[in-house]
């Protein structure tokens, strides 16, 4: 996998092929997508795209890292009240997402099914994003005074994982009554 420079991160070409494979990657999955076709749909050169991503995987390496800056950005962005509201208002943001009739499920969870080797790049930058939100669950609990936020973090993971897998093939009104049912239990100090 190669490494980017800051110059080619900044390129207008750059861009261009990384929103139309995230917007390809997100409606159509990430195997089921060619090169030549992001190359024509992002109406740049073949040897561009080669340029910024010498592979395919590079590509979705860079999608999944534009994900996960694009979340934490996010997630950052929400800073009025308590911590504990500042969690809460997270979940809130995720339910509203996930019920909106753009949702196709979660960006991560999605490559993660197309790459099920754990040692993959690919899998590493998602890896690190789990990593990144179970670690901003655990401090925001324990800025809140939680009793055991370590472990109460990964619940908070686990019901990530079932909200954004849940507002895909379930009634959303039903997921969020669980999620918000589930976080008024597992908050309780």
């Amino acid at each position: 996998m190669s490494e980017e420079t800051p110059g080619s991160r900044q390129s207008p070409a750059r861009t261009r092929v990384l929103q139309t494979a995230a917007r390809l990657f997100y409606g159509e999955g990430v195997h089921s997508v060619g090169i030549d076709r992001i190359i024509a749909e992002a109406g740049v050169a073949k040897a561009t795209f080669y340029h910024h991503f010498p592979g395919k995987d590079d590509l979705v390496r860079a999608y999944i890292v534009e994900q996960g800056t694009f979340q934490r950005a996010l997630a950052e962005g929400i800073r009025e009240g308590t911590p504990r509201q500042r969690l809460l208002a997270i979940f809130a943001f995720m339910c509203e997402f996930g019920a909106g009739p753009t949702y196709r499920g979660c960006p991560f969870v999605n490559t993660a099914a197309e790459y099920p080797d754990p040692a993959h790049p690919v899998r590493q930058a998602i890896a690190a994003h789990r990593r990144w939100t179970r670690d901003t669950y655990r401090d925001l609990l324990a800025a809140d005074g939680h009793p055991d936020p370590e472990r109460t973090a990964d619940v908070l993971l686990m019901v990530r994982d079932g909200l954004v897998v849940g507002f895909d093939l379930d009634d959303p009104a039903t997921v969020r009554a669980a999620v918000e049912e589930t976080l008024s239990r597992v908050l309780v100090a």
